[in-house]
């Protein structure tokens, strides 16, 4: 199966329970760091409901363009697992069985998988699989979408074998990195826009990141700056941004540091 080129990331969590405030969702800050760990970055996220349509939608939604997808939760067997039968209606796809993941749910659970585990094999035609470490149920993928359970147990590994063994690629060792500093005293954002924008002006290649923070007994009022980007262009910017920062005499600043992202 042919994998479309990537730029960006994305993850769609599915589950009625994420929305509904009975669970917690754990897979977002999960992921940031398995996609740190490798230099990358998500890029966007989506919470959607147990609802056949809507996750139909939001995969058919996400399938142009030039993103990696992973999708979260709803491939058991259960009613109201319903993201295999809304992979196959979003990709115009017969479901079927699929023999690989008919014969490692065997291999796990005997004659114990039938008559409802081996509804677990049934994925889009033409889907290729994701190996499951834990229980050897898989997941799959098509196209540029990559769907794993949603227990984090086996959902987090099979996350890191489709970016090392379909995406090897898309590791980078030389990650972007984001230079803080910290604007003091009664300034607000507005009276920096100019300086901002001269600063994205000069150097196009770098994310400037702005946050406002209205002080407490533990920290006074100030704006956090922020420039993000790869390291030589990043310190070239943030180097730019003292200077004209400094250049305003009503405006006193100090650098905080740095950080990996």
């Amino acid at each position: 199966m042919e994998i479309k080129a990537v730029k960006k990331i994305g993850l769609i969590v599915v589950g009625n329970e994420i929305l509904s405030g009975k669970r917690e969702d754990k897979h977002v800050p999960a992921f940031i760091r398995i996609l740190s760990a490798r230099g990358l970055a998500l890029n966007w996220v989506r919470v959607v409901g147990d609802d056949l349509g809507d996750i139909a939608q939001t995969i058919t939604e996400t399938r142009s363009g030039d993103t990696i997808v992973f999708c979260c939760g709803g491939i058991g067997a259960t009613p109201d697992d319903v993201t295999r039968q809304a992979a196959a209606k979003a990709f115009g796809r017969p479901i079927q069985r699929h023999l690989g993941a008919v014969a490692e749910i065997e291999a796990q659970y005997g004659e114990l998988a039938y008559p409802r585990r081996v509804l677990m094999a049934e994925f889009p035609e033409g889907a290729g699989l994701i190996p499951n470490p834990v229980n050897r149920v898989a997941g799959f993928y098509f196209e540029n979408h990559h769907f794993v359970p949603g227990f984090p147990n086996m959902a987090w590994p099979m996350m890191e074998w489709v970016l090392d063994r379909l995406y090897p690629e898309l590791r980078d060792d030389d990650p972007p990195i984001e230079l803080l500093l910290r604007v003091l005293g009664s300034s607000a954002e507005s009276d920096l826009l100019e300086i901002m924008e001269g600063i994205l002006a000069q150097h196009p290649q770098v994310q400037l990141s702005s946050l406002p923070f209205r002080g407490d007994h533990a920290r006074p009022r100030h704006i956090e700056l922020g420039i993000k980007g790869k390291r030589d262009v990043a310190h070239e910017a943030f180097a730019a941004l003292q200077l004209s920062l400094a250049g305003d005499p009503a405006v006193q600043f100090e650098v905080v540091g740095k950080r990996a992202t």
